[in-house]
Order: structure tokens, then C-alpha cells, then sequence
């Protein structure tokens, strides 16, 4: 690893530093952004509750309703939503077949959905953080503020992508939330270390903070582990050959937890819902009926909330590896499952085999969404203190995706001069 980031550094390859220069740049603009608050509003001092993950994701942004306080999280929630109708929509089905041209069509509607649902956000978020202070006018111009902001993280994110290093909006994502690392560490070590007592206190407490430090660091390698996890079904062509008469084999790999990130981000959409709604209608027992039942710190709504990730686990992995059509193509190019016959019996087959490392994989999810929440119930630690969670999933996966991302730049650029030596 170490050895590929110091090839950044080397004379040959500074467009590749000119690139991580743009990148930090741009990540740094981001990051200022979430300090500017949306003129006429304040910073929120309630518990986010529900929202907690959305703030999470932008730096603190929604914390402190900064223009950037909806961060990239509509796009996102747009980009799902066109996977999902992208089944049941003939007209997306035929675009999504038409190759790049298709796929480009597909990104320009999720971007206007994706504003679209911004709009829609920051009216809501304006109502429920203004309540009835405020006139329509001001809830407009909020609303217009916050999706300027989207769109502006929009447009940060793709200039990322064109000359920087990595998917822009999913580094834009991770920026935000190592940004509230070093809080995190401040409010931990001022909640478990004790200066003004004995010396045995003193020790103590800060032997829980190595700790604290310790647990928090496994659970990352980890989580490493899970995500660069991933099983391989062998394939063979009977038409192809690798040498001496044998057959060409390969492989087929299904990662651990192939869906990442967006069950968990289907599952708190949906279970945020009845929240925006109480927050907007303010109804008392409605409102007493959500928090008791359908928030995931109450034992009925976590297992809600569990059921939603399992679920969504299932439904988005099938979305992407689509057990008929993958049966189908490997018979197309003379391809087989060695000891599995073609055709129907291919399809059960890697059927199985993705339910098996599908249920893994979510329960994966559940473990990891839950740590945070078993941590804040049985320790008195501020609320902006954790383990595992939502954020160090998005951190992990998108630190791999782009060393790897890195690291095949580099190599492809030493076989250029291989192959001109030659």
C-alpha cells in the first residue's frame, strides 16, 4: 500500500499529484461549506434523532444548517430510487440497455430527480428546525439556499471525478465524516479520562480511553476485512483455451456485502418518514406513538430497522447480480459452472450461492448499524461518540475503491513503459 502512494510522489507521475492537490482542494471547499449557516437561522442545538445519519455524512452540516446542510443524500436517494424503477419502467429498461449513451440519459434524470427531492427536503427541514416563526417567503428562500447547496456539491463532485482521484460524491461523503473524527476523539477522551482525581483514577481512566481507542480500531480492520471479503465461482469456457489444451478458467466474484451501504440508507429513509411526518403534522400521541415504536433506539423499532436492512439486502443484491440473465449470458458465450449443467440448473445454483453470502452479508449490516446504538445505551458518553455505524462502512469502502483505483493507475502506467521500452 505504502509503496503505491510513494509512486504518487515520483517525477514521472506528477499529473497523478496535480490530481490528489485538486482533490484535497476540492474536499477542503466542501469542508468550509459546512461552516457556512444559511443566512437567518442558527445552529441546531436538539438531538437530530433520526437525522443523525444524514448529519453524519455531511460533516456536521445539518448540525450546524450550513448551505451545505443536505449534503449529497437527495442525489443519492434519486440514484436508488432509478435503480428500483429501472425494473418496473419499460422506458428506463430500454435506456439502461443502450449501453454509455443510455446510462448518461439515466444520470441526467436521477440529477433532476435528485434536485427535485433536495427542493422538497429543505422545505421540510425549514419547517420542522423553523416551526410556525417564519412566513412561506422564508421557507422558500431556506429551501432555495439548501438545494443551491446540493447542486453546488453536485457539480464539486464531478470535477472531482474529471480531473481529481476516486468518485467525487462518494469522496465528498467520506470527507465528511472523517472530518468529525477528531471531535469524536475530543468529546471521548474529555468523557473518559479524569484529570483533577487520585492517581489510581487517573490511570483507570485513561487505561477505558486506549481501550476505547483499541475497540474502535478493530472494529475498522474488521470491517476491512468484510468488505474486501468476497466468494469466487469458477467459470469455464468450452470454446476458449488457456495453453496446452485446457480449458480457460475464471472467475465470477460476489463480495460479502455487495449492496455496501444502501440498505441501510433504504431502511432510515423509510423509517425517517413517519418522523418528518410527526414533526410536521405535531401531533402528540402520533408523535409519542413514533418515538416509542418507530425510532431504531427503541427495541421495536431497531428490529423494524433490522428487518428493513435484511430485506433491502436481498432486494438490491438480486437488482445487481440477476440470477436468470446471468444463467442466460454464461450459456450465450459457451460458458458453464464446472459440475453444474447450464440453463436451469446454473441459475439455482449461483441462486444459492448469493442467498448464502447475501444473509451474511446483512447480518453484517445489522451488527454494524447496531454497535453505535448498544454503545450509547449502556455508556453516558455524548451522543457524538461511537463505534462502528453507517459512517465507518462508507469510510472503508470508499478508502478501498479508491486505493484500488490508485493503485491500477500505477500499474497500468508501468506496463505503458514497459511495452515503449520494448
Amino acid at each position: 500500500m505504502f509503496a503505491s502512494i510513494k509512486q504518487i510522489f515520483k517525477p514521472t507521475n506528477r499529473d497523478l499529484l496535480k490530481r490528489l492537490g485538486f482533490t484535497l482542494f476540492a474536499l477542503a471547499i466542501f469542508i468550509i461549506g459546512t461552516t457556512i449557516q444559511v443566512p437567518g437561522t442558527t445552529s441546531l442545538t436538539t438531538d437530530l434523532g433520526f437525522l443523525e445519519l444524514i448529519n453524519s455524512m455531511g460533516g456536521g452540516a445539518l448540525q450546524n444548517f450550513s448551505i451545505f446542510a443536505l449534503g449529497v443524500m437527495p442525489y443519492i436517494t434519486a440514484t436508488i430510487l432509478m435503480q428500483l424503477l429501472q425494473e418496473v419502467v419499460p422506458h428506463l429498461q430500454e435506456l439502461s440497455k443502450q449501453g454509455h449513451v443510455g446510462r448518461q440519459k439515466i444520470n441526467q434524470i436521477s440529477r433532476y430527480l435528485g434536485i427535485l427531492f433536495a427542493f422538497i427536503e429543505g422545505y421540510a427541514f425549514s419547517f420542522m428546525f423553523l416551526g410556525n416563526t417564519a412566513d412561506a417567503s422564508q421557507y422558500i428562500y431556506i429551501s432555495i439556499i439548501l438545494t443551491a447547496g446540493t447542486a453546488f456539491l453536485l457539480w464539486l463532485g464531478d470535477q472531482i471525478t474529471q480531473k481529481g482521484l476516486g468518485n467525487g460524491l462518494s469522496l465528498i461523503i467520506m470527507a465528511g465524516i472523517i472530518a468529525t473524527l477528531p471531535q469524536m476523539f475530543i468529546d471521548a477522551f474529555q468523557g473518559l479520562v479524569v484529570l483533577d482525581g487520585t492517581a489510581q483514577q487517573i490511570t483507570f481512566s485513561i487505561v477505558k480511553f486506549i481501550l476505547f481507542v483499541i475497540i474502535y480500531f478493530a472494529i475498522i480492520v474488521g470491517v476491512v476485512f468484510v468488505q474486501s471479503a468476497e466468494r469466487k465461482i469458477p467459470i469455464q469456457y468450452a470454446n476458449k483455451s488457456s495453453g496446452f489444451g485446457n480449458q480457460a478458467t475464471s472467475y465470477v466474484p460476489i463480495k460479502l456485502n455487495s449492496a455496501n451501504v444502501v440498505p441501510v440508507i433504504f431502511a432510515s429513509s423509510l423509517l425517517a418518514i413517519p418522523g418528518v411526518i410527526a414533526q410536521v403534522i405535531n401531533n402528540q400521541s402520533f408523535t409519542s406513538f413514533v418515538q416509542n415504536y418507530l425510532t431504531y433506539t427503541t427495541p421495536v423499532g431497531f428490529i423494524i430497522y433490522a428487518i428493513f436492512i435484511f430485506l433491502f439486502g436481498f432486494i438490491y443484491t438480486y437488482m445487481i447480480f440477476k440470477p436468470h440473465e446471468f444463467a442466460k449470458n454464461l450459456a450465450d458465450n459457451g460458458g458453464y459452472i464446472p459440475g453444474i449443467r447450464p440453463g436451469d440448473e446454473t441459475e439455482k445454483y449461483f441462486s444459492k450461492v448469493l442467498t448464502r453470502v447475501t444473509s451474511i452479508g446483512s447480518v453484517f449490516l445489522i451488527i454494524i448499524v447496531a454497535l453505535p446504538i448498544i454503545f450509547s445505551s449502556i455508556t453516558s458518553l455524548p451522543t457524538t461518540v461511537s463505534i462502528g455505524g453507517t459512517g465507518l462502512l462508507i469510510v472503508v469502502g470508499v478508502a478501498l475503491e479508491t486505493y484500488k483505483q490508485l493503485e491500477g493507475s500505477i500499474l497500468s502506467r508501468s506496463y505503458k513503459k514497459g511495452y515503449q521500452r520494448r
